[in-house]
């Protein structure tokens, strides 16, 4: 009974997300502007971000309902230029059920393999997600980065094998043009601290972002890059020890989210105002 009653709840809900996304997407204000909807999937890393910053204080604020940084970047931005973006974030995939992992294979698993579907374990498909939004944001958090060598590629499997990743994102690259009309922009793979990995898997994380940017992206789609891991690494392959919670702890700090969030920023206005195959893909 318990489980039916929350089954029933989190459908009115979404319910309730897509009736207001599908009349809000591509609609206009009471003074008759384009608005232009924006959606962010994150787990923590893109939680800290979204906030602007890494501290007990921000936490707080957050579960209280206070806009985080981003939001406020966007209502200044908004006042100076007279756009309407609505920018808005959600953490996906969700804890419960489907679990809380968000890698290439998660996407996979729940856009191309269930894209047929609205919902895959309550998770809303592109299916869904795409007609109600102008852009769609997405990463991964630094476990992604934690790469393993043997086994079979397969396009089907959870293993953390860069051959593994390349088949599902090129997989994801066609799902996501079938939604024309809807932006896309992904962050390129955060990396981990020195101390939470190995030389071998480092590197190789970092070719998997450099393949991203140089062979994976295509001028002239609707998807961009934001290339995040360049910023926390600064070309290297492990996140700079003072832009790491700690030296096994591989969530951004203040330093880091206060220096990047604007940047995240610009890249979407870039994107969203038709310049993100020519501007720089950090957003500087």
């Amino acid at each position: 009974m318990r489980k039916m009653f929350r089954h029933i709840i989190i459908t009115v809900l979404l319910g309730i997300i897509i009736i207001g996304g599908c009349q809000n997407s591509n609609s206009v204000d009471m003074d008759g502007n384009n608005v232009k909807k924006v959606l962010f999937l994150h787990h923590s890393t893109g939680q800290i971000i979204w906030r602007g910053e890494n501290n007990l204080i921000s936490k707080i604020k957050g579960r209280l309902g206070f806009r985080g940084a981003v939001e406020k970047w966007f209502g200044v931005y908004n006042k100076n230029s007279g756009k309407k973006y609505d920018i808005s974030e959600m953490a996906y995939p969700s804890r419960d059920p489907y679990g809380w992992k968000n890698y290439p294979f998660d996407y996979y698993n729940i856009w191309v393999k269930h894209g047929d579907t609205d919902y895959y374990m309550e998770q809303p498909t592109l299916k869904i997600l795409a007609p109600q939004y102008d852009m769609i944001i997405f990463k991964h958090c630094f476990p992604v980065s934690k790469i393993v060598f043997d086994g079979t590629p397969d396009v089907d499997s959870e293993r953390r094998m860069i051959e593994n990743y390349k088949l599902q994102y090129n997989e994801l690259k066609k799902e996501m043009h079938k939604y024309k009309t809807t932006l896309f922009l992904l962050w390129t793979p955060p990396a981990l601290t020195e101390q939470a990995t190995n030389p071998e898997a480092a590197a190789a994380a970092t070719d998997f972002s450099e393949w991203i940017v140089r062979e994976w992206d295509q001028p002239g789609d609707n998807i961009f890059i934001w290339d995040f891991r360049s910023l926390e690494t600064k070309g290297g392959d492990y996140i700079l020890p003072e832009y790491a919670t700690g030296e096994r702890d591989s969530h951004p700090s203040h330093l880091l989210a206060g220096k990047t969030y604007p940047l995240f920023c610009k890249r979407i206005v870039d994107v969203l105002e038709g310049r993100g195959d020519v501007e720089s893909v950090m957003g500087e």
